[in-house]
């Protein structure tokens, strides 16, 4: 393996930029009192994913939040029916669609 900048993995992105689209998602989803978490959550995985190099590939994220609020929506109704059980599986859940939704950019 070369020691050049394609075999290397990386993450580019800045503190400040992170910490300002949590704000952002933090922000939405209060104001809409939680019905676009989805939202806020792809937007701020979609940055991370976007800021990831994988052995000199970069990562792109193509999930939507129309998506996940459909998941979502079916996790809530699941959790509610099984009297908090099946919260167990949600975040299990959510990586299983973030990983499935994420792949090298072209």
């Amino acid at each position: 393996m070369s020691d050049t900048n394609e075999s290397k993995s990386y993450f580019d992105g800045g503190l400040l930029q992170l910490i300002g689209w949590t704000i952002l998602g933090s922000m939405i989803t209060t104001f809409t009192l939680g019905i676009c978490f989805p939202w806020a959550l792809t937007m701020i995985y979609g940055w991370k994913i976007k800021h990831t190099v994988i052995d000199g590939k970069r990562l792109q994220f193509n999930g939507s939040a129309i998506g996940l609020f459909g998941l979502w929506i079916k996790w809530l109704l699941l959790t509610i029916i099984t009297l908090g059980i099946y919260g167990i599986w949600v975040s299990i859940s959510l990586e299983k669609w973030k990983v499935k939704n994420t792949n090298f950019a072209a």
